[in-house]
């Protein structure tokens, strides 16, 4: 089998291809993207949680009422709690929200995912969860003076080995 190309066929694939990859090379490296500014640093709030139970004690009586093997001295719904979460930047209010449960039976994780662009600089970063919000005030609190460099990313996170909500 023989292919039978033509010279003007050639040439004429040679110049397509050859303006498909310069149309492909300079869209590539130019123009240039950047993510943020030049003087800008990003916060990113992002934890997932399981809110507290609304646990009670039974009492000497309910616990003699029921089978032996149901006596369990704290009686824990299956529903969690809403989680209460507050950010504060040089003592304003950058984010506040209640967060949740998910799932059918309000029982899953709590979640919360922002991007905050914040000019670069020297900043008081204070963060307040409450997980149990039938208790008033916030059972976790994290507070710092924080300096952020052009471009850098701040990450507030939330894990319960670690001692509560940390940056990093």
């Amino acid at each position: 089998m023989t292919l039978n190309l033509k010279p003007g066929a050639v040439v004429g694939q040679v110049i397509l291809y050859s303006a498909f990859a310069a149309f492909v090379g300079y869209f590539a490296t130019s123009p240039k993207y950047r993510q943020i500014a030049d003087d800008v640093a990003l916060i990113k709030l992002s934890i997932s949680h399981l809110g507290e139970r609304d646990c009670r004690k039974r009492s000497a009586d309910e616990l003699a009422k029921l089978p032996p093997n149901m006596r369990a001295p704290l009686d824990c719904p299956r529903e969690r709690s809403d989680i209460k979460l507050e950010v504060d930047l040089d003592g304003q209010t950058l984010f506040r929200t209640v967060m949740h449960p998910t799932g059918l039976f309000k029982d899953g994780v709590s979640t919360v995912y922002r991007r905050f662009e914040v000019p670069a600089g020297k900043h008081h970063l204070a963060v307040r969860m409450n997980d149990k919000v039938v208790n008033a005030g916030f059972n976790f609190t994290k507070s710092a003076d924080v300096e952020l460099k052009p471009a850098q990313v701040l990450v507030i996170d939330f894990n319960p080995d670690r001692g509560g909500l940390f940056f990093q």
